[in-house]
């Protein structure tokens, strides 16, 4: 008996090129930053710790540090999306459709009384 491998990646292979460097170089398999979000990781980053730097509110050690922080922040976000999406695909089908059964909502008719009749109390008769 064969059993076919499962490639949970979700970019195409033939759309790697075309992702930012920042997310090929951290590897970013689920998640798919464009390249306006990778630039505000990277860049945005390095930005921040200059500032913070010139400000003198930080030391310089700071200025490759942040973005390094920020990339382990990002490739962390990644592997907590592959467990999530592994587990997910681990749920049996049977428990899946229980789930499904109950997030169901329930559609019924409700007995409205015609304009000549009375509600009837808890008792089931008439109110007077």
């Amino acid at each position: 008996m064969t059993r076919t491998a499962r490639s949970w990646v979700t970019v195409p292979t033939g759309e790697e090129r075309c992702r930012p460097l920042y997310a090929r170089v951290l590897g970013l398999r689920f998640v798919n930053p464009g390249g306006v979000l990778c630039f505000l990781f990277f860049e945005g980053a390095v930005a921040l710790a200059l500032l913070l730097a010139l400000a003198e509110l930080v030391s310089w050690w700071a200025v490759p540090m942040l973005p390094a922080v920020v990339a382990a922040m990002v490739k962390l976000n990644d592997l907590v999306a592959e467990v999530v999406i592994r587990t997910a695909a681990q749920v049996p089908e049977q428990e899946r459709d229980r789930f499904r059964r109950q997030m169901e909502p329930v559609v019924g008719r409700a007995r409205v009384p015609s304009a000549g009749e009375r509600w009837p109390d808890r008792r089931g008769e008439p109110f007077r």
